[in-house]
């Protein structure tokens, strides 16, 4: 960990944001331009090797390529570390109540369609890939690290899957190639899990998880708990098809009915 008022890269580090598994973010400004304040993420040393680094580069070149407001705006890139605006509100976990969550998800589907328009599948959803601003009010898709573009999925060749599990579309458990489907069968799973407190499929192993997805039907909620309309569960059985053509036509269209179920 980089210690405060340290250098990296021309970098002056203000403060530590947050660590994941395999980087530290970092709030940092050039000397030269203390009020321009952004996110440096950097690998940790010891995950530095190639696929690591291939996997931030990969990060910062998708992120690079797209400008909407609920998307990720990175800056530069160097080995082993990049800079990206600054979101200070946290994950989208922190969100207080079922309205600001249900504001955040609309954003972020609105993204997704966006860069699904541009041929790019984030690969990735869930909630600790959103950010949120620290008056709530605008949440952020990050994080484009196993994200594909379209055109690379022809001729798909599965080697492992990169997703999260609990949040990963029985297509991708099958080896076949990512769509915006299957992104949005991993919002219907973030949608639940900020709504109603846990992902829909839960398991002990990682192997029950890859066979609830593949084979448990979707559950249903209304039934235990009493806010929660049975319209609700039909919306989310939809939206967590195993047969992904039988899914919506778009995140944003998801998000609409769930949100029309709760008003």
């Amino acid at each position: 960990m980089l210690q405060v008022g340290a250098d990296f890269a021309g970098y002056v580090i203000d403060a530590i944001l947050g660590r994941g598994g395999y980087a530290a973010v970092y709030r940092a400004h050039r000397p030269a331009d203390p009020n321009r304040v952004v996110a440096l993420k950097i690998l940790d040393e010891h995950h530095r090797g190639e696929d690591q680094t291939a996997r931030l580069r990969r990060e910062f070149e998708f992120a690079r390529q797209l400008d909407h407001p609920h998307v990720i705006t990175v800056y530069e890139q160097g080995v082993g570390w990049l800079t990206m605006e600054v979101i200070g509100g946290g994950t989208s976990s922190a969100l207080p109540d079922k309205q600001t969550r249900l504001a955040a998800l609309k954003q972020i589907a609105d993204a997704l369609d966006y860069i699904h328009r541009r041929g790019i599948v984030h690969c990735d959803v869930k909630p600790s890939n959103i950010l949120v601003s620290q008056d709530f009010l605008r949440a952020v898709l990050i994080d484009f690290g196993v994200a594909y573009a379209v055109s690379e999925t022809l001729g798909w060749h599965a080697t492992r899957i990169e997703a999260s599990l609990p949040y990963t579309a029985p297509e991708l458990l099958r080896g076949r190639p990512p769509s915006a489907l299957t992104d949005q069968y991993a919002l219907a799973c973030t949608a639940v899990e900020l709504l109603l407190g846990r992902p829909p499929y839960t398991g002990a192993t990682w192997m029950e998880l890859v066979d609830a997805h593949l084979n448990r039907p979707a559950p249903s909620y209304s039934h235990k708990i009493a806010w929660v309309p049975r319209s609700f569960d039909s919306v989310l059985h939809r939206a967590l098809a195993k047969i992904p053509d039988s899914r919506y036509d778009s995140c944003t269209e998801l998000i609409e009915r769930l949100s029309d179920t709760l008003a």
